[in-house]
């Protein structure tokens, strides 16, 4: 007899379990955590999952995976699967799915700057000009900024470009990915399952 497991709920050493049959998850990162398996000198996001994601499969590539990185320093919306599909679709620039970082610059932030961010700016390592896909200044010296490619340090780096740098300490957050908000329910440190919903909000729900 056939029967649908998704969704099928079991318990493993006393604690209420839903199974998952891919699993695709939100993390809201906290500062002060790296977003890698092994950490050089802050603790690792995966600590802050479950044993049962953490090993889920089995073999050397068991367990879920970020999808990207985030600093060690920058908080927000973190996605983690174990669909490498998923993953690799979510990641690569050429599917442009959008990213909103909240930024707290050092110093005031103008409206030239904010129009060199639209137009480009180049980076040290590429002579081709990247351009925010949309930027908007939210108060004197905090702006909104949505990137849809993925450079090693993007958002500092741009902003340093314009003759600004971003706030050492909580000035860097993702508050987006693909029309999905990061919960104001969800604090920092904590997860949660990715609804249907939530990933047709991201970029349209994953290939079965």
């Amino acid at each position: 007899m056939d029967f649908v497991a998704d969704g099928l709920e079991f318990t493993v050493q006393g604690v209420d379990w839903e199974y998952h049959e891919k699993a695709y998850l939100m993390l809201h990162k906290p500062a002060g955590y790296e977003c890698s398996q092994k950490p050089s000198t802050y603790p690792s996001i995966y600590t802050l999952l479950p044993a049962p994601i953490r090993q889920r499969g089995g073999g050397a590539a068991a367990g879920v995976q970020a999808v990207g990185r985030l600093d060690q320093d920058t908080t927000g919306l973190l996605l983690l699967s174990d669909d490498g599909k998923f993953i690799h679709r979510m990641s690569s620039p050429k599917h442009h799915v959008p990213k909103v970082y909240d930024v707290t610059a050092k110093h005031p932030v103008d409206d030239k700057q904010v129009q060199k961010l639209l137009t480009g700016v180049v980076l040290d390592d590429d002579p081709k000009p990247v351009r925010a896909a949309a930027c908007e200044k939210t108060g004197e010296q905090t702006l909104r900024l949505t990137l849809t490619e993925g450079k090693y340090h993007q958002v500092k780096r741009m902003i340093a470009a314009v003759g600004n740098r971003v706030e050492d300490v909580a000035g860097l957050h993702r508050s987006r990915i693909g029309s999905l908000d990061l919960p104001a329910d969800l604090k920092p440190g904590q997860w949660r399952w990715l609804t249907a919903q939530d990933l047709a909000a991201i970029a349209g729900a994953p290939a079965a």
